[in-house]
């Protein structure tokens, strides 16, 4: 089924990734949001369970494992065009994942990558509602509200 004017939602999983209060986001190589900045991640794939997509996106995009624990959201992306059709529509189930080990390194999809703190976000174009997820999930962090793998 094609990414662009499926015939129904694809499902996909997106890695906050955060390091002394980083987050990890690769630039998109690729349509939709080409060279957008974004949460590593991808589509699942037959037979793959939500967390293997999203440890498998994330070493693929960026050459970086880390602590996956359980998902911390699920939200709907839907891009309609000009004429109002659903042009895309992913389901992504994200990831909120303490980085362990790798050198990061652009993979994959992504054309760069780099570790920011929230406020570098300003001024770069994201996708939308990035730089809000990465806020609310990264104080929920700091506040220890999300469980994190040790």
């Amino acid at each position: 089924m094609s990414r662009f004017y499926p015939d129904a939602p694809r499902a996909g999983v997106s890695v906050l990734c955060h390091r002394e209060g980083r987050a990890l986001l690769i630039k998109r190589g690729k349509a939709p949001y080409k060279d957008h900045w974004s949460l590593p991640g991808g589509l699942i794939e037959l037979g793959e369970t939500l967390q293997e997509a999203a440890a498998r996106e994330l070493l693929e995009e960026t050459g970086v494992t880390a602590a996956l624990g359980a998902p911390v959201e699920t939200f709907d992306s839907i891009q309609r065009d000009d004429n109002g059709k659903v042009a895309t529509h992913f389901i992504l189930t994200v990831f909120c994942a303490a980085y362990l080990s790798g050198t990061p390194s652009a993979g994959d999809d992504a054309a760069e990558l780099d570790w920011l703190l929230p406020e570098e976000l300003a001024g770069r174009p994201t996708t939308p509602g990035t730089p809000e997820r990465i806020r609310r999930l990264l104080d929920a962090v700091l506040a220890r509200n999300i469980p994190q793998r040790q």
